[in-house]
């Protein structure tokens, strides 16, 4: 198994606490970003930042549909990291300054690739289908908090 890793980013033109709090509010803001592959999404725990438990249902292709237990923790400063306690897979967002009244958001994610000729192709080609969803998630983020 080989480890898969997608990275998208964006500048945002908000301070990086603003941006770092609707990222880490699971039960308000958090649900109005993602855009149409989450479903099912369900705070079942906490709902702001460390110690939240969340559900969704992350649909990467028109045959793949990830179900997410996700623990929150903040490990630093502007970093929330979700740990899937379904699979291998992790999240990491990062929210720094850049410039006067933005930020920068990265958002990492990891997993255990399968192996053979299938982790060839998820490696291939799942960095890209998770970053073009991102991408979307991190416009949404963007048009939230540049009100």
């Amino acid at each position: 198994m080989a480890q898969v890793e997608a990275t998208t980013e964006r500048v945002v033109a908000a301070d990086a606490e603003e941006v770092f709090d609707a990222l880490a509010d699971y039960s308000g803001t958090r649900q109005k970003l993602l855009p149409e592959h989450f479903s099912e999404y369900e705070v079942q725990e906490g709902g702001d930042g460390e110690g939240t438990l969340v559900h969704w249902k992350l649909q990467a292709t028109s045959k793949r549909v990830r179900d997410c237990l996700l623990e929150v923790s903040e490990p630093t400063q502007g970093e929330l990291v979700e740990k899937d306690r379904n699979s291998s897979m992790v999240t990491t967002w990062r929210v720094t300054p850049a410039g006067e009244g933005k930020s920068r958001v990265v958002v990492t994610t990891v997993w255990n690739g399968a192996g053979g000729i299938g982790g060839f192709f998820e490696k291939t080609f799942a960095p890209k289908g998770l970053g073009r969803i991102y991408d979307a998630l991190l416009a949404n983020l963007a048009t939230e908090v540049e009100k």
